[in-house]
């Protein structure tokens, strides 16, 4: 049902055949790719740090308090230990790729 990849390989060549990039748009890319890199550093630091910041006080919770223990089985304990670090992973990232972006952007200073 798909495209075959034959089809799909003349079709990109094709393309590529067409379009010239210019400087500034390779250096636009070039920029973009760095950004998102740079962002995918950053959250995954973040992850780690907020996996390990989340996990000591749940499952220290878990064998110390009687209400966790009775209530929080092996799933919720990940459960709350991945959600942290999803957490973090992308509010950094987005944030990361935000702020490289404005420092990448250049305004018509003239207007």
């Amino acid at each position: 049902m798909g495209i075959s990849s034959e089809m799909r390989e003349s079709w990109a060549k094709r393309r590529e055949s067409l379009l010239i990039a210019s400087v500034f748009e390779e250096d636009r890319i070039r920029k973009s790719r760095e950004c998102t890199q740079e962002g995918v550093r950053a959250g995954t630091k973040a992850a780690a740090v907020a996996c390990v910041a989340s996990a000591i006080p749940t499952l220290v919770a878990v064998r110390t308090i009687p209400w966790a223990k009775a209530n929080l089985n092996y799933t919720a304990q990940a459960l709350i230990i991945s959600a942290a670090s999803i957490a973090a992973y992308f509010i950094t990232a987005d944030k990361t790729i935000l702020e490289c972006a404005r420092r990448n952007t250049h305004y018509d200073k003239s207007a």
